[in-house]
């Protein structure tokens, strides 16, 4: 029988039967060599019709014990407590990577065997991440992990490998754009970077699944904004507004803010270059919702479609004066909104009333929200014309953003 590809049964046996008559070549021997092909030949054809098992875990975990003569209380170095080694040789506790590549590299248990897939390499440390200082309860309790279902106090066992594909999506490390980003927000605050970059991660996690059309860099101009905003005098107008930024390829995520991120929105870039506008709606207002929509538009048409590939993450309670990007965008948004002409030649700046806000915004074709956002804004007095900027009307529209929020 020549030597050729074994495709079946027959094949597999006839080459078993080849190798057998060929047992006894002598080393460098055409024979030999002819034993040696056959034996890649059976191997290849048992790779792929007879695979072998991948043994269970905790079974392995117990021979090696067996092997070594250890005790479960020896298993503590590398699983965690006395009471983590009985739960996890119950079978009733999962093994965490931390745990994978301690019984990997100590115990010489195969990482394939501990990961239940040989086509996965054993993920090397992510060294300088601490991550009981991510707020894991808080991630938890928004269900921004389904997969999960233990308690949030064991979640931090499991942070790493729940945590990784959201913190590096598509590869990328969001820590580097979250902590230069920072530097832009809130000099004077207490920021949380742990929150600031799980926050980033879940937005672009969830751009990522948003369904959205062709994207022209060249069609982000000022009237593009002005069109978008145009929608605000509809009762619909933000969920409106999310469906014309995706026929412009443009993913919009509505997520809640995490405690010590301190941000009104964000303007990133998605791994396909796509811009992402991300909103948190901390101030359930229309005022609020249309004026942080304009500035991340402005951080689109000023910034990422040019070329600028940052990320922008902004409190605009409190824009750093010296940030010449954000004076930028503070400006567009604030003209793109209601001009300095028009502003200028209303009555609204020496009479404030109902009557010109509304009369204004009619002219402008906008929501008076807007324009009461404006006085207010202008006059410092941020409890004037609470009945016309809208308040605890955004957060209805998304109702879904405290849990598995929205993109």
């Amino acid at each position: 029988m020549k030597a050729r590809i074994l495709k079946t049964e027959v094949d597999y046996d006839a080459a078993l039967q080849q190798i057998e008559a060929l047992w006894d070549a002598a080393s460098g021997t055409p024979e030999a060599d002819a034993a040696e092909l056959w034996t890649l030949l059976i191997e290849r054809y048992e790779a792929q019709h007879h695979p072998i098992d991948i043994p269970d875990p905790i079974s392995a975990i117990k021979f090696r014990m067996e092997q070594q003569n250890l005790k479960p209380k020896e298993l503590v170095p590398f699983i965690g407590s006395k009471s983590r080694v009985s739960e996890v040789l119950s079978g009733k506790r999962p093994l965490s990577l931390s745990m994978i590549r301690r019984l990997h590299m100590d115990l010489g248990i195969p990482a394939e065997v501990l990961l239940q897939d040989k086509r996965v390499p054993l993920a090397p440390e992510l060294a300088g991440i601490e991550w009981n200082r991510f707020p894991l309860a808080e991630l938890v309790k928004r269900a921004w992990f389904p997969a999960f279902d233990g308690k949030p106090r064991d979640f931090e066992e499991q942070a790493e490998e729940m945590l990784g594909p959201l913190l590096f999506p598509g590869g990328r490390d969001c820590r580097e754009y979250a902590l230069a980003a920072r530097q832009r927000i809130r000099k004077n605050s207490k920021t949380d970077d742990y929150a600031l970059w799980a926050w980033q991660g879940r937005v672009l996690n969830l751009a990522a699944r948003a369904d959205v059309g062709d994207y022209d860099p060249k069609a982000m101009t000022r009237d593009f904004i002005r069109s978008v905003i145009g929608l605000s005098c509809l009762d619909e107008g933000p969920l409106l507004a999310r469906q014309m930024l995706a026929k412009s390829g443009i993913p919009f995520v509505a997520l809640h803010y995490l405690r010590g991120t301190h941000l009104d929105g964000a303007a990133m870039p998605r791994p396909d270059g796509k811009p992402v506008i991300a909103l948190t709606l901390r101030h359930d207002r229309l005022d609020n919702f249309w004026f942080t929509l304009a500035h991340e538009l402005a951080h689109v048409v000023m910034h990422l479609a040019k070329g600028d590939h940052r990320t922008f993450l902004d409190d605009l309670d409190d824009i750093p004066t010296n940030n010449a990007k954000e004076t930028e965008a503070d400006k567009l948004a604030a003209e793109t909104l209601v001009s300095e002409r028009e502003w200028n030649a209303s009555p609204i700046r020496q009479k404030p009333t109902d009557a010109n806000i509304r009369a204004l915004a009619r002219r402008l074709n906008i929501h008076p929200a807007i324009v009461a956002g404006r006085v207010r804004f202008e006059r410092k007095d941020y409890q004037a014309f609470n009945h016309l900027v809208g308040n605890r009307v955004v957060r209805k529209m998304f109702p879904s953003h405290l849990a598995g929020d929205v993109a």
